[in-house]
């Protein structure tokens, strides 16, 4: 299996992925294929393809910020079972950012990501594909290090029409297992930078945010 980045929408394999992302995730969720050009050009923001066969078969999107020593999972994608695409882009992905981190005189401190929470919210439905199932997931997530952080989390709508997404946990992934809480300073300026391109926020997005700055720690919590 070959692990290759996507820089370009003229690159063929970027049409094999954004057909693989509109089989798997609901519609809106797919950004239409015309507004990855800025994304995919974009040096922070690092998109990758697995593939086996000249066929994508998985993809994961994520990217690393040198100032927080950090970096966020926007997504994995698993096209087929039984072809162990997973831990294939699980190990890429975590091979780069120690990379990445190392070229910028650190130790990468974590990750974070967004997990569908389907205990609290059951109709989602990823193409039939059964590894990308929300319980398989999560599951998958709290087996590589994957710590839910304590407090309830509100997503902005990529729309940006100021909607409040809920039924997800904000995670974060520690380096050093032994961490069991995180400084709110760094959970709340990755919040802001990673949404600073949304202008129209939900209220109770910022009041989120107000309660996480009256705090000097947030717990990591089993998922």
């Amino acid at each position: 299996m070959e692990y290759q980045r996507i820089t370009s929408i003229e690159d063929p394999l970027f049409k094999q992925m954004h057909q693989l992302m509109q089989n798997v995730f609901p519609p809106e969720e797919v950004l239409e294929f015309d507004l990855w050009k800025e994304p995919l050009e974009d040096p922070g923001i690092r998109v990758y393809v697995a593939i086996h066969n000249g066929e994508v078969v998985g993809a994961t999107e994520y990217r690393y910020y040198e100032d927080f020593n950090v970096a966020m999972t926007d997504f994995t994608i698993i096209g087929k079972a039984s072809l162990g695409i997973g831990p294939f882009l699980a190990e890429k992905r975590h091979e780069d950012l120690l990379a990445l981190a190392n070229a910028n005189g650190q130790t990468l401190y974590g990750m974070f990501a967004e997990i569908y929470d389907p205990y609290r919210v059951e109709q989602y439905e990823f193409g039939g594909v059964k590894p990308m199932d929300p319980y398989v997931r999560r599951e998958v997530l709290s087996h590589l290090g994957y710590k839910r952080l304590d407090f309830t989390y509100v997503h902005p709508s990529w729309n940006n029409d100021g909607e409040a997404v809920t039924g997800l946990d904000l995670c974060f992934m520690p380096t050093d297992r032994s961490i069991v809480k995180i400084k709110t300073e760094l959970v709340v300026s990755f919040l802001k930078r990673y949404y600073s391109v949304l202008s129209n926020k939900p209220k109770s997005w910022h009041e989120m945010i107000e309660k996480l700055e009256a705090k000097e720690t947030v717990n990591l919590l089993p998922l």
